[in-house]
């Protein structure tokens, strides 16, 4: 187990209108897609062990999913080009953490995943659903990449008892509904006993509730951006993991426990 946790929590879905009920999707403004803040050196150090010691769990991707994924990788440099601690250049990226990343468009999710504290999730549209085609999933919150890869939405979401067909179509049109210059974002969080960052889970699996002892706060800030020219959505999750000690120093009251 590591512990890697923020000192301070830029959001609360519990508290507001806008975060509370599912989907609970709402306008991304310019330069809030993928964010730095004080455990970068640390999330990006366990991002990267993981990434050498169980790539297969933590990264999947389908030949088809490739022209996305490359695409991607493009976005996210354009990205980080104005981004504090970053520097571009033709063959590299210079990163906060004094790491420099070469870029890899063979490898392309394997080179975001080392650049940005952010997961990154494609979406394509097959049929008559968005199907998890490709990700870099260094931090999942009790599902497991192997389960999801190339499945629909609804077959991803099937453990999520307030995933009903409703919440299905509603969050499906959504993704139908996203444009390439309007993104998008929602915030989830989770309570665990321990603080670790990869906390992968089978379906079959049931997540146990955290017990009396310490608790920890998980947040996900996750976004959903559509690109220009594959048409891809990517599915952007960033992680908090503040301490139940933390949180009252900051005055924050645990939520009631949350599955979402």
């Amino acid at each position: 187990m590591v512990e890697i946790c923020q000192q301070y929590l830029p959001l609360r879905p519990w508290e507001e209108d806008r975060t509370q009920r599912l989907p609970g999707l709402n306008p991304m403004l310019p330069g809030e897609w993928l964010l730095q803040d004080e455990a970068y050196d640390a999330q990006m150090a366990h991002r990267l062990h993981l990434m050498a010691t169980r790539q297969p769990a933590v990264h999947q991707i389908s030949d088809a999913a490739m022209p996305a994924a490359q695409e991607l990788l493009e976005y996210v440099l354009e990205e980080i080009r104005v981004a504090e601690g970053y520097h571009v250049d033709t063959s590299s990226v210079s990163c906060p953490d004094g790491r420099k990343v070469e870029i890899d468009y063979d490898q392309p999710l394997l080179t975001c995943g080392a650049i940005v504290q952010e997961d990154l999730v494609i979406m394509e549209k097959i049929g008559a659903e968005h199907v998890l085609t490709g990700a870099i999933l260094c931090f999942p919150s009790s599902w497991t990449l192997a389960e999801k890869f190339m499945q629909p939405m609804t077959r991803i979401h099937i453990p999520v008892e307030v995933y009903t067909e409703d919440i299905a179509k509603r969050v499906q049109r959504l993704f139908d509904g996203i444009q390439v210059a309007r993104p998008m974002w929602r915030g989830n969080y989770l309570s665990y006993g321990d603080p670790e960052l990869h906390q992968p889970r089978l379906e079959k699996d049931v997540r146990l509730a955290p017990g009396s002892g310490p608790q920890w706060l998980r947040v996900e800030r996750q976004g959903m951006r559509r690109l220009e020219r594959t048409g891809a959505v990517i599915f952007s999750i960033h992680t908090y993991v503040l301490s139940e000690a933390r949180l009252a120093e900051l005055e924050i009251n645990l939520p009631a426990p949350s599955g979402r």
